[in-house]
């Protein structure tokens, strides 16, 4: 007989406003106590050091969570010119200091080179792994390990102050790019060195940075409902938004009962109004905002829909 899960089976995504000095696994740990949640993932780990949007899967919302890593995001961080560190922030030791003599148009003209699709190789002190292990634990051993570039792109760069030794940015990045990696690469394009010394990721995907909640207001609402003696979900479930919202942009189709349940068997099912080819949002129904939502399928060789990512009953 299996073990009974322990928590709730509550199921939604919560917009952590991720604290200072935090990891994204404590946040994450603390979230699934206080939500008493059977499971919980965040979608995309930020460093301690950062603050900022981390959504954080609960339930069924663990399966889509996938679909957010890929998603884009956008930080303001601030950079500090003439230093440069091992991690390429403010927690690294000392590398190299240089003096800081860069004009404007220099500036410009150098954070003009990262706009655009270009390449990246990715931070030893990043989270990749690298034959199981990821590539921060290899760099703390003082281990180099080969690393591919990839592609990345910039969709947006704004300056939004240049004041002696610190430039404040606003930028919009694809998947898998390394913020402290660029700022790193910029110290070295001006030949004065530079880490972060302030991150903040104020969006993933489309989601609206007003929905984030700190960890302060979580702790303060579950303090308040065992203070009134009521079921702290009273105040904490409507916080979160639906499972749906993970799989933005993804197209959707509709099926019927007897569909969906051949779907959560493992089962393939043909489906007249899909697309041609790639992921869809499976919902029971007709319509979007109606319909029961049971996951995420991908149109087969056959033009059915496969099931890749479907919850469970109940």
């Amino acid at each position: 007989m299996a073990k009974k899960r322990k928590g709730r089976a509550i199921n939604g995504v919560l917009l952590l406003d991720k604290p200072y000095d935090m990891s994204s696994n404590n946040a994450l740990q603390r979230v699934k106590h206080i939500y008493f949640a059977q499971k919980a993932g965040h979608t995309g780990a930020l460093d301690p050091l950062a603050t900022g949007m981390l959504p954080i899967c609960l339930g069924e919302g663990t399966k889509f969570s996938q679909f957010l890593l890929d998603t884009d995001k956008t930080y303001q961080v601030t950079a500090k010119l003439g230093v440069r560190t091992t991690t390429s922030d403010a927690d690294g030791e000392v590398v190299s200091e240089k003096p800081v003599d860069v004009s404007a148009e220099q500036l410009a003209a150098a954070l003009d080179s990262f706009r655009g699709t270009t390449q990246q190789i990715p931070s030893m002190y990043s989270a990749l792994k690298y034959q199981g292990q990821p590539l921060y634990k290899y760099a703390r051993e003082g281990i180099e390990v080969p690393r591919e570039s990839r592609d990345i792109t910039v969709f947006r760069l704004d300056l939004l102050r240049f004041e002696g030794d610190e430039v404040d940015l606003d930028i919009h990045v694809s998947k898998g790019t390394y913020i402290r990696t660029i700022i790193d690469d910029l110290g070295e394009l001006l030949g004065c060195g530079a880490h972060v010394a302030d991150l903040r990721r104020s969006a993933v995907g489309n989601y609206p940075p007003e929905r984030m909640v700190t960890m302060a207001t979580l702790e303060a609402l579950l303090e308040q409902a065992q203070a009134e003696d009521v079921p702290p979900s009273v105040y904490l479930d409507p916080l979160l938004l639906p499972m749906t919202t993970a799989c933005d942009g993804i197209p959707a189709v509709f099926v019927d009962d007897m569909s969906a349940n051949f779907l959560r068997h493992g089962n393939p099912v043909q489906c007249s109004n899909g697309p041609s080819e790639g992921l869809v949002q499976v919902f029971i129904g007709d319509d979007v905002d109606t319909g029961e939502f049971i996951g995420v399928g991908e149109i087969d060789d056959d033009g059915l829909v496969a099931p890749k990512r479907i919850t469970v009953v109940g």
